[in-house]
């Protein structure tokens, strides 16, 4: 049955964050433009796909209809009784369980009996691509063509507390990564994006470290400044994705990760390091180009719709 012809829809809860979550909802939405309803009351399914906006979605809408619920990754130094009051109230709703990575699927496994599949986020390869011209996008952007630019474009920070790491994301380990390379780079330079980014920012003044900040920019931007990185380091003690991991493999920008998410699905081992042992991580560019050429969006949403059709089936 193709999507045309089918005969469910489904509504994906709203999020209006400016986040990652958003930009799939929107893929989502164009690659399957009739499976999808912007009206909870002509629903046959809902996907919470932002768990932490569930109680958006009408009480009475989600408890007549099939629901599935994302997580995205459990951090469980925070899995206090609240949130796990939170995640249990959520849970009488909730039909089916979906993550993004293996390890995911181990941590929620812990917390719940319902069926969980495992199903990897996807990439636009339209909008993530190499650009092999280096010395022009760092002039673009006035940065130096001599410098080594290590990239970071995730929060660091807690929402709220600013000024404190926000440990999931290793900030902490992040620096002291960026301190070796201070130690072997006379032309060393730290490239960080997105909002929340005032931890490592005050950081990186501290230690003198020169830095350029783009705060808010346009995918088409995103993409040229993963282009002109020397590398990007992930260094999260957890993760859902993360989506740098896709971005960096498809724009052939040189990546090394903790192993977190995604990381193990799409890096060589070489790429993926255990704190003690980082400098001993090399980044793979070939090996993750080739490894996300199965993680498009032709390859992965089909998966998605199939797993809602035998829910709404079932």
């Amino acid at each position: 049955m193709s999507i045309k012809e089918s005969t469910f829809k489904v509504y994906i809860n709203k999020i209006k964050e400016n986040w990652i979550v958003d930009r799939l909802k929107n893929e989502f939405t164009h690659f399957s433009d009739n499976l999808t309803t912007n009206y909870q009351r002509k629903a046959d399914l809902i996907w919470i796909i932002a768990p932490w906006t569930w109680k958006d979605v009408s009480h009475k809408h989600l408890s007549s209809k099939k629901v599935i619920c994302t997580i995205h990754h459990i951090d469980e130094d925070k899995f206090n009784n609240d949130s796990k009051n939170e995640f249990y109230q959520r849970e009488e709703y909730v039909d089916l369980y979906h993550v993004a990575s293996p390890k995911t699927f181990d941590q929620l496994k812990k917390y719940t009996d319902k069926k969980i599949v495992y199903i990897p986020f996807w990439i636009d390869k339209n909008k993530w691509f190499h650009i092999d011209n280096k010395k022009q996008l760092r002039e673009q952007f006035k940065i130096s063509n001599k410098d080594f630019i290590i990239g970071s474009f995730q929060r660091d920070s807690e929402g709220h507390d600013t000024s404190l790491p926000k440990l999931s994301k290793g900030p902490d380990r992040f620096l002291e990564i960026v301190k070796h390379y201070q130690n072997h780079k006379s032309n060393l330079a730290v490239l960080l994006t997105g909002k929340r980014r005032n931890y490592l920012l005050n950081e990186l003044t501290k230690l003198e470290i020169k830095n350029h900040y783009f705060e808010m920019v346009k995918p088409d931007e995103m993409n040229n400044l993963y282009n002109l990185l020397d590398l990007y380091i992930v260094s999260s003690r957890v993760e859902g994705g993360p989506f740098s991991i896709y971005e960096s493999a498809m724009t052939k920008t040189p990546i090394i990760s903790t192993d977190v998410g995604v990381a193990s699905e799409i890096l060589a081992e070489k790429s993926i390091y255990k704190i003690q042992h980082f400098d001993k991580a090399v980044a793979d560019v070939e090996f993750a180009y080739k490894r996300v050429q199965e993680f498009t969006i032709d390859k992965i949403i089909p998966k998605y719709i199939k797993i809602m059709r035998e829910l709404h089936e079932n």
